[in-house]
């Protein structure tokens, strides 16, 4: 449950384009068979340092005999949207897409890691999260750009013994599942502050409409 504060704050703080984490979304689901080494690849971006790892579970597998349950039909019109953004003729899982930008299969690591070094070396307004108790608060600095701001709540970690389908008989990991979208406001290039009152781990992205590229992200610890 995320409800909004509703407080943007005009802001002093430094602000500079200094290095930010790159933004990883995952497109996957618990009824492609091709999933599960871009779920453990995953896993292990979201341990690294400098990388928001989020994991989106899609809903059109779901009619082959394992419905997923965590897909929802959100995640399949922000893949789509991606699609749109990014020129493809298709969408397909597993399928990554790197700061809204690039996007390649989502197992496919040498490739995945080429897009994060190079999304790595682009720069951003500086953006961090904090929380006490229920409420968070995010700080984004000034910078080149604009945006939308969403507040991303997430799982942590799920383990799921899948029962029918392509993966039937596996027991799935799956980590930073996804599971509500709220936007809080717009950024303008100006350093703002916003709060929030949310349960549960979260993230925050800055993004151009489209959904296009992102000028930054964070996970609030």
């Amino acid at each position: 449950m995320l409800r909004l504060l509703a407080i943007v704050l005009a802001l002093s703080f430094p602000a500079s384009a200094a290095e930010r984490p790159v933004l990883v979304e995952l497109f996957t689901s618990q009824g492609c068979a091709s999933c599960p080494p871009a779920d453990a690849f995953l896993a292990e971006l979201a341990e690294r340092p400098g990388v928001v790892a989020l994991s989106f579970h899609v809903d059109y597998w779901n009619y082959i005999g394992w419905r997923d349950p965590f897909a929802t039909p959100w995640a399949t019109q922000r893949q789509r949207g991606y699609g749109r953004t990014l020129g493809q003729r298709y969408v397909y899982t597993p399928e990554v897409v790197v700061d809204g930008a690039a996007h390649a299969v989502g197992s496919a690591r040498a490739e995945v890691e080429r897009l994060i070094a190079e999304a790595g070396s682009r720069k951003g307004p500086a953006v961090s999260g904090e929380r006490a108790g229920k409420e968070v608060r995010i700080r984004i600095g000034a910078g080149e750009g604009s945006g939308t701001v969403w507040l991303v709540r997430f799982d942590p970690e799920h383990t799921t013994r899948v029962e029918r389908g392509e993966n039937r008989g596996r027991t799935l990991r799956n980590v930073n599942v996804v599971r509500e979208m709220t936007e809080l406001g717009s950024w303008n290039g100006s350093a703002i502050e916003l709060r929030a009152v949310a349960e549960g781990p979260c993230a925050v992205i800055v993004q151009e409409e489209g959904p296009g590229r992102v000028a930054g992200a964070a996970i609030i610890r």
